[in-house]
């Protein structure tokens, strides 16, 4: 993959040899990617890596707990009682899962399962509600390398393990996971990577092959499911974790891509970038949710019943929460439809009538009344003042 420069190793028997692969691996752009290496620099810079809380070593490590649930829904979908074996899931007020405690659950779960390659099986599970506000963020980019800068830039709000970085290289760029905080075992680092792939495959309808994998574990018995999985070289024993997707891919259009969506999850990330930076803060109760309803009313679903259900919960637990947090389904209800309104009329591409409907109504009319009642203006109205100031 064009000129690779640092040290290698070579040995091992039976396939299980070792190559170290040091340094960025940087080249200049050739052929048709210089077009899109320039747009991938050019927005890295935009969203240029914050740093997030890295401190102390595994035991202050954290994932997200709607991350957690991937695996609750793995044993339940294989004969399992999953609270059983891992203990009760994590409430929607329980941000995230100590890393300790998450490492404990995935080997209590391959204790159960004797089949090679856990990790890569509990990956094909995921989707984007699995990664909350990042998750949905990336689903509504244009394109794949949007979203993978979103990764670099948000991670921590989803995997708080060690810091991440989104570097271009030779005709291809490198996911590349440091080993700061130390090395969180095989199972949780193989999951993760896992993981990030196969929600690229889903958000691009692609069945993409990775240039690379590179893990800093050792290499299993069976190297085959990981290849099978990868579609390209599996390496062990690295000094980091790595991921090298190809120069092309990042080009590639995410079929639910959203730009109105788009920045209001943006602004959602945001803040939740800023409570990070801020000593054992999380994410207030209220964003996760409104993140989750986000989603739901691009499919139409706009019921407290159906909020409920995506967080695990009883409606009626559902308005407990709320209320205990000052809000209530319909103040949240109306105030996201709001936010995802004014990014809407800021599309000119937008008939009025595709804006009501991406905000679940039934009817333009219903969507008007609200929009009044928000605003005081008509949406054509306040459409035409929005342009009228951006001049």
């Amino acid at each position: 993959m064009g000129h690779e420069h640092g040290e290698k190793k070579q040995g091992g028997q039976g396939g299980h040899g070792t190559v170290l692969l040091k340094g960025p691996m940087l080249s200049p752009w050739v052929g048709d990617g210089l077009t899109i290496a320039a747009t991938f620099l050019t927005n890295h810079a935009k969203l240029a890596h914050h740093g997030l809380r890295h401190d102390g070593g595994m035991n202050n490590a954290r994932v997200a707990a709607s991350y957690v649930q991937l695996l609750y829904e793995y044993l339940s979908s294989h004969g399992h009682d999953p609270e059983r074996v891992l203990g009760p899931l994590p409430s929607s007020t329980e941000h995230f899962v100590p890393l300790p405690a998450w490492q404990a659950m995935l080997t209590r779960a391959q204790a159960l399962d004797a089949a090679p390659a856990l990790s890569l099986r509990i990956a094909q599970g995921i989707s984007a509600r699995h990664f909350g506000v990042l998750g949905y963020a990336a689903l509504a980019c244009a394109t794949l390398g949007d979203a993978l800068q979103r990764l670099e830039r948000y991670h921590a709000s989803v995997y708080d393990v060690n810091p991440v970085q989104v570097q271009p290289m030779a005709q291809g760029v490198c996911i590349e996971w440091g080993v700061e905080r130390g090395r969180p075992g095989a199972l949780v680092d193989e999951t993760a990577v896992a993981s990030l792939v196969q929600l690229a495959r889903d958000m691009t309808g692609q069945p993409l092959a990775v240039a690379m994998v590179g893990f800093v574990n050792a290499a299993p018995a069976d190297q085959a499911p990981y290849e099978r999985f990868f579609g390209g070289p599996v390496l062990f024993e690295q000094p980091t974790t790595r991921l090298v997707l190809d120069l092309q891919l990042l080009a590639l259009p995410l079929r639910k891509s959203d730009p109105g969506l788009l920045a209001l999850l943006d602004q959602q990330a945001e803040r939740m970038l800023r409570e990070e930076a801020m000593p054992a803060a999380v994410p207030a109760p209220v964003e996760v949710w409104r993140a989750t309803l986000v989603s739901l009313i691009r499919q139409g679903q706009t019921s407290l019943a159906q909020l409920a259900a995506a967080h695990h919960m009883s409606a009626r637990s559902l308005q407990r929460r709320l209320a205990a947090q000052g809000s209530s389904f319909q103040s949240l209800l109306d105030d996201t439809r709001h936010r995802l309104a004014l990014g809407y009329l800021r599309d000119p591409a937008l008939e009025l009538a595709e804006i009501a409907l991406l905000l679940g109504y039934s009817e333009q009319s219903a969507f008007t009344r609200a929009f009044r009642h928000w605003t005081g203006l008509a949406p054509a109205q306040w459409r035409k003042q929005s342009a009228a100031a951006s001049l």
